[in-house]
């Protein structure tokens, strides 16, 4: 499952992502990696979607999320 797919108020694992290099330097920079688990916001569509992950509330946008595996806990 992408995290685009997933409902608001649920939490998840990330299980793996896929992109260039220059995608993962940004991503893995805010503390995305594999086994991260996080909680999902917000995410309607058109819009970003929200997560809390590590502490912080991260905005991911749509394309992004759509690059990042995810597995339901």
């Amino acid at each position: 499952m992408k995290l685009g797919d997933m409902k608001p108020d649920s939490f998840g694992k990330i299980k793996g992502i896929s992109g260039d290099e220059h995608f993962m330097r940004r991503i893995t920079s805010v503390g995305l990696t594999a086994g991260t688990p996080f909680q999902l916001v917000r995410n309607d569509k058109k819009m970003p979607v929200l997560i809390y992950c590590r502490e912080t509330l991260l905005a991911v946008n749509r394309e992004d999320a759509g690059r990042i595996e995810i597995e339901n806990e």
